[in-house]
């Protein structure tokens, strides 16, 4: 199972951008894909974005699209998270994770996480 380190969080003000990265020990994380969730306290860890091993796919959360964009770097074991045009509902601790099970049938994505996760990183957006 692949170790995760989050970092980048910050506070930033509405309407602006932040990247956050998650970095991994590297063991076969080219062949996983990868996803952002995020998390606020009385909510369950919602699915963010998503993007395939090698990079040629993407999915994302409706509340994100055209806003958030999702990357990887195989050589340096790195999944990102561009973030623009930031709201304060985008306010919470995000993590990333493998996917142990992922489908898409019938515009319907699913990304079932693996249940190790790291310590994650708080984005905070002032209004």
């Amino acid at each position: 199972q692949v170790q995760l380190q989050e970092s980048g969080g910050g506070l930033v003000q509405t309407g602006g951008s932040l990247r956050i990265s998650c970095a991994t020990d590297g063991r076969t994380f080219s062949t996983y894909t990868m996803g952002w969730f995020r998390l606020t306290p009385g909510s369950e860890r919602e699915f963010v974005a998503a993007i395939s091993s090698d990079g040629s796919n993407t999915n994302y959360a409706d509340s994100v699209k055209g806003r958030f964009t999702i990357s990887r770097d195989n050589a340096e074991d790195t999944v990102y998270l561009q973030m623009d045009n930031l709201k304060p509902e985008d306010t919470a601790m995000y993590f990333c994770n493998a996917a142990s099970f992922e489908s898409n049938f019938g515009g319907y994505y699913q990304f079932v996480p693996f249940d190790s996760w790291g310590q994650g990183t708080q984005v905070t957006v002032s209004s």
